[in-house]
C-alpha cells in the first residue's frame, strides 16, 4: 500500500496530543519548585548545545549564520531562564486579604507550538521553557525546511526535562513535515492554546483554528532617523540589527526614513561603514529579486548582501554589509517597501517629521499592525 504522508501526519498529531494530555495531568501535580528545577535543567542542557544546534540549523536551512544563531540559542535558554527565575506561575500567586482576593495560577493544558524555519531551534527552547514553567505540556510542529534541527532541539529539551522530573511526552515534536499534520495538531481536542511563529498564512491558520492563539508573523519595520539624532549611533544600530543572522529577525529594520537635513550625512555614514548603495539599473535588478509573484523570494532570505547581489546579477563587494535601495514609494507596489528578511534595506528621504511619520505609518500598515517600529532622536 502506498504511504499516505498526510494521513500518517494527522494520525501522529492526534497521538502526540493525546499523550501530551496524559503527561500534562502529571505535570499539573508538580510544585512550583519542581517545575522551576525542570526549567533550569532545560536551560542548562540547551545552552550546552547552542553551537551545535546553530551549525545544524544553518546547514539544513541555508539561512543566516551559525555565530548569530548561537547567540539566539543562548538568549532563548539562559536569558529566558533569568527572566522567569523566581516567578510564580502555579498555585496561589498573590493574596489580598482586605479584598478577600486570591490570584491562582492554573495550567491551560496542552500547547501546540508552530516553529519557523528562520528560528528553528531557539523557538523550541523558549516556548518549551515557558510551557513547562507554567505546568503545560507542549507539542511542536516544525517547518519542512528545518525538521531535523527542530526535532533535535525538541529532543534535547525533552531529555533534560525528563531528567529533572518531567513526565515522558511532556515535550514532543511531529516527525512528518506536513501542513495537514500541523493543522490537525492545532485542531486536536487536547490542545488548549496555540503559540504560532511563522509566515502570515500559518499565523492566520492558528487564529482561525477555533482555539486561543498567540501569534507573531511578518513585520515591516520602519526606523525614522530624526535630524536631532546621533547619526553615527543610529546608523551603527541599524547595521548591527539588519546584519544579525543576515537580517532574519522579523523585528529588524526593513526601511530607514531619514529627515532631509541629515540625509546626505546618514548616507555617507552607511557607506563609510561598508553598506552598498544600489545605483540606477542595480536598484531595479534587486527590486525584481525581492519578490516573486507578489511573495518574498525565498532565495534571498538569510543570505549575505553579496550573495543577493549575485542573485540579482550585479557586482557588489564581497564585504558589503547591506544593500541599500534609495526609493520614494511606500506603497505595496514598491518591492523595497516590503519585509525582506535579509540584509536589503530601503532608504527614504522625508521632507519633515510629519512626512516621516506618514511614511512609517504606511509601511507598518503594509506589513500588518501590531509589530515593530523605531525612531532615533534626541
Amino acid at each position: 500500500m502506498e504511504f499516505d504522508k498526510d494521513l500518517t501526519a494527522r494520525q501522529e498529531a492526534r497521538e502526540l496530543a493525546r499523550r501530551a494530555e496524559t503527561a500534562q495531568r502529571k505535570l499539573a501535580e508538580l510544585s512550583q519548585s519542581q517545575l522551576d528545577a525542570i526549567v533550569e535543567a532545560v536551560a542548562k542542557a540547551f545552552a550546552a548545545q547552542a553551537s551545535a544546534l546553530a551549525e545544524m540549523a544553518v546547514q539544513e536551512t541555508g539561512f543566516g549564520n551559525a555565530e548569530d544563531k548561537r547567540a539566539k540559542n543562548l538568549f532563548a535558554s539562559q536569558r529566558v531562564a533569568e527572566a522567569v527565575r523566581g516567578m510564580k506561575t502555579v498555585g496561589i500567586l498573590r493574596e489580598v486579604p482586605e479584598k478577600k482576593l486570591w490570584e491562582i495560577g492554573v495550567p491551560v493544558g496542552v500547547i501546540a507550538a508552530i516553529v519557523p524555519s528562520t528560528n528553528p531551534t531557539s523557538t523550541v527552547c523558549y516556548k518549551a521553557m515557558i510551557a513547562l514553567k507554567s505546568g503545560n505540556a507542549i507539542v511542536f510542529s516544525p517547518h519542512p525546511k528545518a525538521i531535523a534541527c527542530t526535532r533535535k532541539a525538541a529532543q534535547i529539551v525533552s531529555e533534560a526535562a525528563q531528567g529533572a522530573g518531567a513526565p515522558a511526552d511532556a515535550v514532543a515534536c511531529l516527525s512528518i513535515p506536513s501542513l495537514d499534520g500541523c493543522q490537525e495538531l492545532m485542531k486536536a481536542e487536547p490542545v488548549r492554546l496555540i503559540l504560532a511563529t511563522g509566515g502570515p498564512g500559518m499565523v492566520k491558520a492558528a487564529y482561525s483554528s477555533g482555539k486561543p492563539a498567540v501569534g507573531v508573523g511578518a513585520g515591516n519595520v520602519p526606523a525614522i532617523i530624526d535630524s536631532s539624532s546621533d547619526v553615527a549611533l543610529a546608523v551603527s544600530s541599524v547595521i548591527h540589527s539588519k546584519t544579525f543572522d543576515n537580517g532574519m529577525v522579523c523585528a529588524s529594520e526593513q526601511s530607514v526614513i531619514v529627515l532631509d537635513p541629515i540625509y546626505d550625512q546618514v548616507k555617507a555614514e552607511f557607506a563609510a561603514r561598508g553598506c552598498y548603495f544600489l545605483k540606477g539599473e542595480e536598484t531595479d535588478r534587486v527590486r525584481k529579486t525581492i519578490l516573486i509573484d507578489g511573495s518574498l523570494n525565498n532565495q534571498i532570505v538569510g543570505q549575505s548582501a553579496h550573495r543577493i547581489g549575485e542573485l540579482a546579477g550585479i557586482q557588489t563587494p564581497e564585504t558589503a554589509k547591506i544593500l541599500i535601495g534609495e526609493v520614494d514609494s511606500v506603497e505595496p507596489s514598491e518591492e523595497f517597501a516590503h519585509e525582506k528578511l535579509s540584509p536589503v534595506l530601503a532608504m527614504y528621504r522625508a521632507k519633515d517629521f510629519d512626512d516621516a511619520l506618514d511614511k512609517a505609518d504606511r509601511l507598518v500598515a503594509d506589513g500588518g499592525y501590531g509589530h515593530t517600529a523605531s525612531i532615533y532622536l534626541n
